[in-house]
């Protein structure tokens, strides 16, 4: 399968009585923690890729509901493996983001992954390592929280 030129994150998130939490997966390769993040295939979607992965990663299944962020960020393609399928002219990719009902899941991790842990926003936000996946977590907690 040839990787496709975007990224994906997802953010779980449960509601647990009153309160909403939000998992965070510290990478087994690197050590930090970030969401759920990976590449699209083929003629994926973003939408079809997130579910992949995020079932892939963590167990989800790809039924239950997603939320697409307005977040949209760009990755300097040096990140990726891959990126010399895509051509010399291409120097970013788009990474789109996602929240996912995980309330009821329950989380399998993958080789990608040592750990999860359910958090809260703040503390969810200050275990996060990369800034663009503190702002997803921002933007889903408002989406979550906003009063209607």
């Amino acid at each position: 399968m040839a990787r496709a030129p975007f990224q994906i994150h997802v953010l779980p998130f449960r509601r647990n009585g009153l309160d909403i939490e939000y998992a965070v997966f510290k990478r087994s390769d690197a050590g930090f923690w970030q969401g759920i993040a990976g590449g699209g295939e083929d003629n994926e979607t973003p939408l079809e890729a997130a579910k992949r992965e995020t079932f892939e990663e963590c167990g989800i299944p790809p039924t239950v509901h997603y939320i697409a962020l307005d977040a949209v960020t760009s990755i300097p393609v040096y990140h990726f493996k891959d990126s010399r399928l895509w051509g010399e002219d291409v120097y970013v990719i788009p990474q789109y983001s996602f929240g996912v009902n995980a309330t009821g899941c329950e989380l399998r991790l993958s080789r990608e992954h040592t750990e999860y842990r359910w958090l809260r926003y703040q503390k969810a936000s200050e275990m996060l390592y990369w800034h663009d996946n503190k702002t997803d977590l921002w933007e889903l907690n408002q989406r979550l929280t906003k009063v209607r």
